[in-house]
């Protein structure tokens, strides 16, 4: 009887304890009645805007760049955020973060961050137009229903995410971050939004880095992923639970080393430097999306439906933080 029960304990802590370490499950989260009348039309406008324009907004073509930036500061100022535009030079050209800011002056902050800059010549329908719509619904929602807020929200629109600046200072969100601890600031969380658009139902449309994640995730690339490091495994359930709490889909999470690839593979990761909790919100990209980096990344392949529940259950992750 005790080999029994020892055997049974060293599975739980061999197997079972890692997995829910990884997994994060989440095991009541009660819907909220609060209605968040999320606007899809709206969603669909911000998308078509920023994927219409021309030449693609990449790094080269800093006129398109220009001209996304500023639909987004004037819809965040629509929204009513206090503007501002964060310049930075690279190779003797400027670029810009947009910030917008909702809430308290002083005091700390929570950031939602998404990058409006596009790998190649292609439209990024998802990557990442589908995002920063995300992001500037989430501000007009919280100038809409003006909930309690416990922190400042910076809703912080991101430049040179792509390549050829992926992993290096000059993206958008490492300047953002670095200017964060270099004046202080009192982060409470990070909320990356990056790819929250492309969707199937298809049989085995998903697809992962390590064959074995197919046991405990869903082979269908029908739900959206709360993604984090190890040892930053609390921020990651508390959106999980929040998203779940008010949003209509399927949410799952992880917390994994970064060496697995995926996991650091957008802004979130540039405020890890800094010991910032940091999350990204995201459908998994290319283990999903075979559009990924083409320009058959385009508005046509999103699901504006599911979508919109992303960002229902972002905006109530964002508020309730």
């Amino acid at each position: 009887m005790k080999k029994r029960y020892f055997f049974l304990t060293l599975f739980l802590i061999l197997f079972i304890l890692p997995i829910g370490i990884i997994t994060n499950p989440v095991l009541f989260a009660f819907q909220t009645d609060t209605k968040i009348p999320v606007n899809q039309d709206r969603l669909y406008k911000d998308v078509a805007s920023l994927t219409t324009i021309s030449p693609a907004r990449n790094f080269k073509n800093l006129e398109a760049l220009n001209q996304a930036a500023d639909y987004i500061y004037n819809e965040l100022e629509k929204a009513g955020c206090r503007m501002e535009r964060q310049q930075y030079e690279v190779e003797g050209r400027t670029y810009q973060n947009i910030i917008g800011s909702i809430g308290p002056e002083n005091g700390s902050r929570l950031i939602v961050g998404a990058h409006y800059d596009v790998c190649g010549e292609q439209d990024g329908a998802d990557d990442n137009a589908s995002a920063v719509a995300g992001l500037l619904e989430i501000a007009r929602l919280t100038n809409d229903l003006q909930p309690t807020l416990k922190q400042r929200i910076d809703f912080v629109a991101y430049t040179l995410e792509e390549p050829p600046f992926f992993r290096t200072d000059n993206m958008g969100s490492a300047v953002h971050a670095k200017s964060m601890k270099d004046n202080n600031i009192d982060i409470k969380a990070i909320i990356c939004l990056e790819m929250i658009g492309y969707f199937s139902d298809e049989k085995n449309s998903q697809k992962y880095p390590i064959g074995l994640m197919k046991l405990f995730y869903p082979t269908k690339g029908n739900f959206i992923g709360v993604i984090g490091k190890m040892g930053q495994g609390k921020p990651v359930r508390k959106v999980k639970k929040l998203m779940k709490q008010a949003a209509n889909i399927n949410v799952r999470s992880i917390n994994a080393p970064t060496s697995l690839p995926g996991i650091d593979f957008s802004d979130h990761r540039n405020y890890w430097k800094y010991d910032y909790p940091a999350v990204m919100i995201n459908n998994t990209a290319f283990y999903r999306n075979q559009n990924y980096h083409k320009t058959s990344d385009t508005i046509e392949t999103l699901d504006f439906e599911k979508m919109t529940e992303v960002v229902r259950g972002a905006y109530w992750a964002v508020v309730n933080y």
